[in-house]
């Protein structure tokens, strides 16, 4: 039944939202026209204030009403119909929520709403100025939804678009206007994975967090208070890096456990878009540091910061305006906006710029002369570097905005992106991950030393000299086993040994001396293991699938597909690397049961979401489902059962990587699953299966006459027939009074198993019909063809197929861990930072100057990172 009251009340919703954040933006900009900062018109401020809450009020009603549909299944909706369907759980429908773009607009517009009402309770201060930059975002954003056309003029797109207003040329809607769809397109399958639940809404954070630094620079230029803002915005920006960080690795996990081109890192556009900025906010974060810490590098900072944030609104015009077009997976489709958001970003272009410019001359600038053992010049460098590595990707990446402009004004464009970009950004970013590496090290050993040759010398020996021991046992040790060294990787091997062990020599004098543990050197410590991780997973990784039967799977396959995969037959042994492997069978996942369940224990209904169990579905002593029983199953994955087996060690585990065929996508779209050691992972995923699409081309079929207790071969295997009995509902025969239906009790004999087989026998209505009972291990079908009572004999027929196969690719990832528990580190390190920026009495470093105010606009002119 047609529903159309929740949309209209979300619409509603969205027009309030749009009209509160305008009366907010324009009252706090009227409360914060008094020159003295804190000096804010009262009637004005408390306007913006109550504009502001009903604007929050406005967005979570929204919120609630699209939440509503996707719940409801209320496929009237083109947005539900589009991401949703009814078999999902409702943790995946939160996915549905942010996989469209009006939802993910939502999103980001619900963290703004949070960080307002953040900004109105605990910086009252600069509450006005900050608050007004804040509320002119959230108008432009809420635009974003508005789903109004005024004078033939698109403004936004709406979530709440009926379906047959978006697909009114459909024949259906013409004959019944009212027509709902009983199901959903669902969920893209590559977003049915529970870090899709929880990445984007940090990521969304994340990005969120970054206008709050900047709407502090924004309003410091403003206000004409250009050093008060710092400290304020450093706090901010700490919470932005860590989240945002932790948002990007996040993703780059997800693509590790969900995607098969075998890493975590693709250097696609949209995750381009996403690291970009979080370089330049790092950058700016060390900035703000010098600033607050040793009056230093004030103008870098105030660029940095709006940078960052001008790059956020960028990544979404790059993501989110079809630019991109086929040049990355994960760019959203173009809505029609592409005009709206250059609006947007031009205009906080505009005003960000021109306020620098304007205030420029009056920003101040240290008369401190920086030498080689000043650690404020290494920190200096080292956001440099940072900010050269966002630009080499950010050039790269900007190439279809390149031919998108040139075409515009009539140029004809042939810049194309690199075709293996992987190698094109790795080997400038390599460069890079070495000076952030040597750099880390060096500026935390030098911050907390007196600035003098003798100290930093005696400081940084110790560290270096147990680098290049390391590093050269670690070269010897690889030699040794037969791997290539280059020299891009013995320079980030030695960087990031001098980068964990700098910092470690760092962390253990300050707890010797008693100082607060650094934030910074922890921090540094995790992206040093970071960069050691990425050497190790990706310059080293291990292709463990060699195909060693000097046969080719297919003249169709690409080159790399027969050489570096592994062919594996059902239940067959196959040698590779150091494991024997076997592939067992096919399952699938059946909610409310751990683990997965063997096909061959579900008998397939006419409804793909349930089948019938042909035995009882228990674990260890607990039965979830007893024969005949019906089972509510997901049947978008098939999971495949892959035993290894060390040859060496004896040790044993099983993956179940997963894979669906799908047109649509692509073809076979295929996630891997991953064993875990402390010092590697085995990275296992499907590479082809025969495709299910297709029907099995089975034998002649061949009979036999066979009584109770006789003896059948069947190729390679024998069975024998061991009587009659009634046929039972697991074979979904919906038998009804007077059927009458048998079923033969037989057992087959395979090569490491038996199979009990159940083929039926049924007469109804004086009509006979058969149901051959399959064995996909052994690739046989048998079935009851007659039934001679008098005789008692029965007729069976056999047919064979080719046995069911997958080839399957597995790589070994060395010290990948290293990576994941960087993360970690890093994470830390911000979180310790916070807590120390959060203290009123903070330990302060041996050397550091007293704070001064410099403020001569005659001193030397400071470089901009």
């Amino acid at each position: 039944m047609l529903n159309t009251f929740i949309g209209d009340a979300g619409h509603l919703s969205v027009i309030v939202a749009f009209v509160a954040a305008t009366v907010a933006a324009y009252s706090y900009f009227m409360a914060a026209r008094g020159r003295a900062l804190g000096d804010s018109d009262v009637a004005w401020l408390r306007l913006g204030r109550g504009a502001f809450i009903v604007h929050g009020v406005a967005v979570m009603a929204v919120i609630g009403c699209l939440f509503g549909i996707i719940h409801g299944h209320r496929y009237e909706y083109y947005y539900a119909w589009s991401h949703s369907s009814n078999h999902l759980p409702v943790y995946y429908m939160i996915s549905c929520f942010w996989e469209g773009q009006e939802g993910s607009f939502l999103l980001w517009i619900f963290w703004h709403v949070l960080l307002g009402f953040a900004i109105m309770r605990w910086n009252k201060l600069w509450e006005a100025p900050v608050m007004a930059v804040f509320a002119g975002v959230q108008l432009f954003l809420t635009s974003m939804i508005l789903g109004v056309v005024t004078a033939g003029v698109k403004i936004g797109s709406s979530p709440f678009i009926l379906l047959r207003d978006f697909l009114v040329d459909l024949p259906v809607f013409k004959l019944n206007p009212n027509f709902v769809p009983e199901d959903g397109t669902g969920l893209n399958a590559l977003l049915q994975n529970y870090w899709m639940v929880i990445h984007p809404p940090t990521l969304f954070l994340g990005f969120a967090l970054t206008l709050v630094p900047f709407a502090f620079a924004i309003a410091g230029l403003w206000k004409n208070e250009l050093t008060r803002w710092v400290k304020p915005a450093l706090r901010w920006s700490l919470w932005g890096g860590l989240v945002l960080g932790v948002g990007i690795v996040m993703g780059a996990y997800w693509a590790y456990e969900t995607l098969n081109f075998g890493g975590y890192w693709n250097w696609d556009p949209v995750e381009n878009a996403v690291y970009i900025p979080w370089l330049v906010l790092v950058a700016g974060i060390h900035g703000l540091v010098l600033w607050d810490k040793r009056r230093t590098a004030l103008r870098t900072s105030f660029v940095l910061v709006v940078a960052t944030f001008l790059l956020i609104l960028y990544a979404t015009f790059l993501t989110r305006s079809g630019v991109l077009g086929n040049a990355s997976v994960h760019s959203f489709t173009d809505l029609g906006l592409s005009g709206q958001l250059m609006i947007y970003l031009g205009a906080f272009v505009v005003l960000a710029i021109g306020l620098l410019v304007y205030r420029w001359k009056s920003i101040p600038i240290s008369e401190k002369e920086l030498t080689t053992y000043n650690p404020e010049l290494w920190v200096f460098v080292g956001a440099t570097v940072l900010c050269l590595g966002a630009f080499q990707v950010l050039v790269t990446t900007s190439i279809p905005v390149y031919n998108a402009f040139l075409g515009f004004i009539g140029i004809k464009s042939n810049l194309a992106l690199p075709a293996d970009q992987i190698a094109h950004y790795s080997k400038i970013q390599l460069w890079m991950g070495v000076g952030v590496a040597l750099l880390s090290g060096l500026a935390q050993l030098m911050w907390w030393q007196r600035n003098d040759k003798t100290t930093v010398i005696n400081a940084v020996g110790t560290p270096l000299v147990l680098t290049l021991l390391g590093s050269a046992l670690v070269i010897l040790l690889l030699r040794y086993n037969g791997h290539e060294i280059q020299p891009a990787y013995i320079a980030l091997l030695t960087a990031g040994l001098f980068g964990v062990l700098a910092n470690i020599s760092t962390i253990a004098q300050l707890i010797l001396r008693r100082v607060q543990l650094s934030g910074g050197g922890v921090a540094h410590l995790g992206i040093a293991l970071m960069l050691l991780g990425v050497l190790g997973s990706a310059g080293y990784s291990n292709i463990v699938s060699k195909n060693v039967s000097g046969l080719v799977y297919s003249k169709e396959f690409p080159e790399d597909l027969n050489r570096d995969n592994v062919l594996l037959w059902r239940n067959d042994s196959a040698p590779m690397g150091p494991y024997d492997v076997s592939y067992t069978g096919q399952y699938l996942d059946v909610p409310g049961v751990p683990g997965y369940v063997n096909k061959d224990l579900l008998f397939r209904t006419a409804d793909e979401y349930k089948a019938l169990a042909r035995a009882d579905i228990k674990r260890e002593n607990k039965v979830y489902y007893k024969a005949g029983d019906t089972v509510e199953i997901l049947p978008e994955n098939t999971y495949y059962r892959v035993e290894y087996k060390n040859r060496e060690s004896g040790e044993a585990f099983t993956l179940y990587p997963r894979a669906q065929v799908n047109e649509e996508m692509g073809g076979l779209l295929a996630s891997p699953d991953i064993k875990k050691f402390l010092g590697h992972d085995i990275y296992s995923h499907i590479s082809s299966v025969p495709d299910p699409s297709k029907e099995k081309d089975w034998s002649e079929v061949k009979e036999s006459q066979l009584a109770v207790g006789d003896t059948i071969f069947l190729n390679d295997y024998f069975a024998v027939f061991r009587g009659v009995e009634p046929a039972q509902q697991t074979a979904g025969l919906g038998l009804a009074k007077g059927d009458l239906a048998i079923q033969a009790d037989m057992m087959v004999y395979g090569e490491k198993k038996q199979y009990h087989v159940h083929p039926v026998f049924v007469v109804r209505n004086k009509m006979i019909g058969r149901v051959p009972d399959e064995i996909e291990d052994l690739g046989l079908r048998i079935s009851m063809n007659t039934v001679d009572p008098t005789a008692g004999k029965f007729t069976f027929g056999v047919s064979t197929t080719q046995k069911d196969y997958i080839i399957l690719k597995a790589v070994e990832k060395p010290f990948i861990n290293l990576l994941w528990s960087g993360t970690l580190l890093m994470a830390l390190g911000f979180g310790l930072a916070l807590r120390n920026h959060g203290r009123r009495k903070q330990a302060v470093p041996a050397t550091a100057p007293a704070p001064s105010r410099a403020t001569s606009r005659q001193a030397r002119p400071e470089a901009v990172a």
